[in-house]
C-alpha cells in the first residue's frame, strides 16, 4: 500500500548605485486600502552564477521594486524593477536579476509601488540568496517533496510544518522540491482524528475544503502553504528549484484523461485542469520561464563546475496510465516524451560538471500502482523482466549514458512518502546495458507517510537504506515523525559527494559518500 491508495538587473543594467533608499524619499503613510502590502512573504529560485528569480505577491495592483545589496544593512543598494502585480496574475509578481556576481551572497528587499500614486510604497520584506560559484567550492543542497497532503495541513498547536524548519537549520545553498508542492485534489477538514486519540486541527481556509478546479482555487492551494511560518522563513533564506508531479493537478493524472468517475469534479477534462494548474504553478513560484516555451517545466540549472541539475517533467508528456506492458515504443509508452528525452540525453552529454543530478518527480524502479488495479503510475510495471511500456524510454536513457561514457549521473526524487536509497546494478538487472547509479528518495515534507513499496527488478535496484519500518501501517500523520528530507554535499577540494537522509527533527538517519568516476573516452 502507498499514499495513492488513500486518495482518489539586470542588476547592473536596470538601476544605478545609490547610498539612499531605492525610493528616494520615505514612503507615504496611507490607509490600508491605498497602500500595498506583501501578502505571503518573499522567495527566490532558479539561482545560477549570474541570474536569479524573485517572487512576491501584493494585495493591490502595484509594481514590484527590488533592492539588492551585498550586506544585510542595505547601506548600498542596487535597484531593479520587477513585473506588475495585476488582477490577471492574481497580484503575483516576479523580478529577474541578471549580470550578478558568481559565488556572492545577495540580500534583497521587495516592495510594491502603488499604481495609483507612485509615491506610495508598501513596507518591504527581505530575503537573501547566494549565486552559484564559478570555481570549485563546497556545495550543499536539500531535496524532498509532498507538502500538505492527505488532509494534513497546518496545525499551529503542533508547531506547523516543522520539516521546513529542520531543513532551514542545515543552511543549504538551495532546495529542490521534487513535486507535489500542493495537494489540489486533497480537501481538508477542520479536524482529523488520529489513532493515538488526539485530534489534528487544521488551520483551514475555504479553498482547501474542496478540490481545486478554477485557476483561483489552484492558486489558493499555493498560498495556503505560505501561511506556515517555517515555510515563509525557509523561502526567504533558501532559493528553491521546483518541479511538479500529479497533485498539483489531480491524483495520477495523464494528458487526455477524463474524470468521469470522480463526483468531486464538475470539470471532467484533465487537460483543462492541468492548464489552470500550470498557470498557477508559474504565477505563485520563483521559476524562470523558458524563453520560447514559457510553461515548459523541464530545465537544466548549472550550479558551478561541480554540479548540474536536470529538472525533468514526467507528467506533461506521458501516455495514458496502463498495465505498462507494451513491447515497442509508441505514444502509449511515452514517459518523458520524445523531445524531453532527446533534450536530456543531449544535455547530459554536453555537461562538464563533475556531478550530474537528475531531479525526478517520480522514482524509477519503485512499483506505484493504482489502488486495486494493475495500472502502473511510473516506469516500473512489477514484472521484473525486459523493459516494457514506459521502461523502454528509461532503457534508452540509461543505454545512452553508458554508450557516451557519461560519469556520475544519479537521481533524486520524492513521491512515495518515505525515504530510501536504491543502488541500480546491471549485474542484478534483467536489462544490463547501463552504468550503475543511485536513486535517492525522500519525503514527505508534510503529508501522510506510507511505504515501503516493492521494487521492480528490470534495472536491478537494491535497497541500501529505508527510513520506515517494513511493517509500518499506511497513512501515518506528520506528528508520528515519518517526515523526511535528503541532503547532498559536495566537497570542493576532493569533489566527493556525501548523501544524507534526515527526519523531521533534523536527525541524520543514514549517509554514504560517493567518489567521482573519471572515464576516458
Amino acid at each position: 500500500m502507498n499514499r495513492r491508495n488513500f486518495i482518489q538587473l539586470s542588476v547592473r543594467g536596470a538601476g544605478a548605485l545609490t547610498a539612499a533608499s531605492a525610493f528616494g524619499s520615505p514612503s507615504l503613510l496611507t490607509s490600508n486600502n491605498v497602500r500595498p502590502k506583501l501578502t505571503h512573504g518573499v522567495a527566490s529560485g532558479d539561482v545560477s552564477q549570474t541570474r536569479a528569480v524573485l517572487w512576491a505577491r501584493s494585495n493591490l495592483p502595484a509594481k514590484m521594486v527590488v533592492e539588492l545589496s551585498s550586506d544585510s544593512t542595505f547601506q548600498t543598494v542596487q535597484t531593479i524593477t520587477g513585473s506588475h502585480a495585476l488582477p490577471q496574475n492574481d497580484l503575483n509578481a516576479h523580478a529577474f536579476p541578471q549580470d550578478l556576481l558568481p559565488d556572492h551572497t545577495y540580500h534583497y528587499r521587495i516592495s510594491f509601488q502603488s499604481l495609483k500614486d507612485p509615491k506610495i510604497h508598501s513596507e518591504p520584506q527581505s530575503g537573501r540568496f547566494t549565486t552559484a560559484p564559478s570555481t570549485p567550492r563546497d556545495v550543499r543542497f536539500c531535496w524532498s517533496g509532498d507538502t500538505a497532503g492527505q488532509g494534513f495541513g497546518i496545525d499551529p498547536s503542533r508547531g506547523g510544518m516543522l520539516t521546513y524548519a529542520a531543513m532551514h537549520a542545515r543552511k543549504p545553498d538551495f532546495f529542490v522540491h521534487c513535486g507535489d508542492l500542493i495537494y489540489a485534489d486533497n480537501p481538508m477538514a477542520s479536524e482529523v482524528s488520529l489513532d493515538d486519540g488526539t485530534v489534528w486541527r487544521n488551520d483551514l481556509v475555504e479553498a482547501k475544503t474542496k478540490v481545486a478546479e478554477t485557476l483561483h482555487e489552484f492558486r489558493e492551494n499555493f498560498y495556503y502553504n505560505l501561511r506556515d511560518q517555517h515555510v515563509r522563513a525557509f523561502l526567504a533564506d533558501v532559493p528553491v528549484i521546483q518541479q511538479w508531479d500529479d497533485h498539483e493537478v489531480v491524483n495520477n493524472w495523464y494528458p487526455g484523461e477524463q474524470l468521469l468517475d470522480d463526483d468531486r469534479y464538475t470539470v471532467k477534462d484533465v487537460d483543462t485542469l492541468a492548464a489552470r494548474a500550470k498557470t498557477a504553478f508559474f504565477n505563485c513560484n520563483p521559476i524562470r520561464p523558458h524563453p520560447t516555451d514559457p510553461q515548459r517545466i523541464y530545465r537544466k540549472i548549472n550550479y558551478g563546475p561541480l554540479l548540474d541539475l536536470f529538472v525533468i517533467d514526467l507528467r506533461s508528456y506521458r501516455g495514458p496510465n496502463s498495465p505498462n506492458l507494451q513491447a515497442t515504443k509508441s505514444a502509449e509508452t511515452a514517459f518523458l516524451g520524445v523531445d524531453q528525452l532527446r533534450w536530456l540525453q543531449d544535455q547530459l552529454k554536453a555537461s562538464q560538471a563533475t556531478w550530474k543530478i537528475i531531479c525526478s518527480d517520480m522514482p524509477l524502479g519503485v512499483v506505484v500502482a493504482e489502488w486495486g488495479k494493475e495500472i502502473y503510475e511510473n516506469g516500473a510495471n512489477a514484472d521484473g523482466g525486459v523493459p516494457l511500456g514506459r521502461e523502454l524510454e528509461l532503457a534508452e536513457l540509461f543505454r545512452s549514458i553508458a554508450q557516451q561514457a557519461i560519469d556520475n549521473v544519479h537521481f533524486i526524487t520524492a513521491d512515495v512518502h518515505y525515504c530510501a536509497s536504491h543502488y541500480y546494478d546491471p549485474a542484478k538487472a534483467s536489462f544490463k546495458d547501463f552504468k550503475p547509479f543511485w536513486e535517492f528518495v525522500s519525503g514527505p515534507l508534510h503529508s501522510a507517510s506510507f511505504g515501503p513499496n516493492p521494487l521492480d527488478a528490470t534495472f536491478g535496484p537494491e535497497v541500501k537504506f529505508c527510513g520506515v519500518p517494513e511493517d509500518m501501517q499506511p497513512f501515518r500523520p506528520p506528528s508520528e515523525g515519518y517526515q523526511f528530507f535528503g541532503e547532498m554535499e559536495i566537497d570542493g577540494e576532493t569533489q566527493n559527494l556525501t548523501v544524507r537522509h534526515f527526519n523531521r527533527a533534523g536527525k541524520e538517519l543514514w549517509s554514504t559518500q560517493l567518489i567521482p568516476e573519471r572515464s576516458t573516452t
